[in-house]
């Protein structure tokens, strides 16, 4: 534990309600305690966001980027909760003043997963003019990018309810993220997509704890901190910096993914027209030892490259 943490601290944690939000928020609170020797408790407070309200409507109709974050942000601000769990592509590149993002556990797999109870595999053998449910930008460019014919109609909503508008026939296939399905122990529905097909969103995978760490004790941060995950946590600082260099909304179709293989630090990044007739995409390596600002400075050059080659601004949904 670390020093001079007072005993039998007890600290609430904010998330949304859902399955998936509420096993992570869990496994969290079960390492703070393991790490803190049973010194610290944790309780768990959940939250409906903006976001989870929304059942019909893409976000960009109603806000935007940090619908699942905002209520939860605010009862952190307010000291109503101690810290946040987030998944971190839900994560708006500006932070709340004062909140900081002080961990990253170990990221699941961040490969998007196709889900069709057809026996179909992907979306590549889907019937033509068939039916994918999605409500990511990214998703629907990049389906289209693959498969001009098909029809994209809005699914929102956790993965048990994905699942049963799939079953009730509103769509042919959808997607969700792998990591979450492994979180859930549900790998078995999907079919993962390689990032050749579709690069992750920037952080699909990764979920992050956030504080403000001026109001707490520093031995509390400390323990925080020790969640973190080394390789998450550089390819949260890379992809992060993407984002923030495109002013990356849910407006825009986009992707970026970063990732450590032999010994290398890879990033592909891309940017599509809504309905995926065009793409640019990037993508460059690190070598060697590289330290965090050297991850951020490829992520912003991945975007930069990108922003140049789509000719300054970039393609944008327009609301339904």
């Amino acid at each position: 534990m670390p020093a001079g943490l007072a005993p039998k601290l007890k600290l609430k944690i904010g998330t949304r309600g859902s399955p998936l939000a509420l096993v992570q928020a869990r496994q969290v609170g079960a390492d703070l305690e393991r790490l803190s020797n049973g010194e610290v408790t944790c309780e768990i407070v959940t939250f409906t966001t903006g976001g989870d309200k929304l059942t019909t409507q893409r976000l960009i109709n109603a806000g935007g980027k940090g619908l699942f974050t905002r209520e939860i942000d605010k009862a952190v601000d307010e000291g109503r909760c101690d810290l946040a769990v987030h998944s971190l592509k839900d994560v708006p590149g500006a932070l709340p003043e004062g909140q900081a993002l002080l961990a990253f556990p170990k990221r699941e797999d961040p490969r998007d997963g196709f889900i069709s109870l057809n026996g179909v595999k992907s979306a590549r053998d889907l019937p033509e003019g068939a039916t994918v449910g999605t409500a990511s930008l990214r998703r629907e460019s990049q389906t289209l990018a693959m498969r001009p014919d098909l029809k994209i109609v809005t699914f929102r909503g956790n993965v048990q309810t994905r699942m049963k508008k799939l079953e009730d026939g509103l769509a042919d296939a959808t997607y969700l993220a792998m990591s979450g399905l492994e979180r859930l122990e549900m790998t078995h529905v999907a079919v993962p997509v390689p990032i050749t097909d579709m690069i992750p969103a920037a952080g699909q995978g990764i979920i992050t704890v956030a504080a403000r760490p001026d109001d707490l004790d520093p031995a509390v941060v400390d323990l925080i901190k020790s969640l973190n995950h080394e390789q998450s946590r550089l390819a949260a600082i890379a992809e992060r910096a993407f984002l923030v260099e495109l002013d990356g909304s849910c407006r825009t179709a986009m992707g970026g993914h970063a990732r450590l293989e032999d010994g290398k630090w890879l990033f592909d990044g891309e940017v599509l027209e809504p309905d995926g007739s065009r793409r640019w995409m990037q993508a460059d390596a690190l070598s060697g030892e590289v330290t965090d600002d050297a991850l951020a400075g490829l992520g912003r050059s991945i975007g930069q490259r990108i922003r140049e080659a789509a000719g300054g601004d970039l393609p944008a949904f327009e609301d339904d």
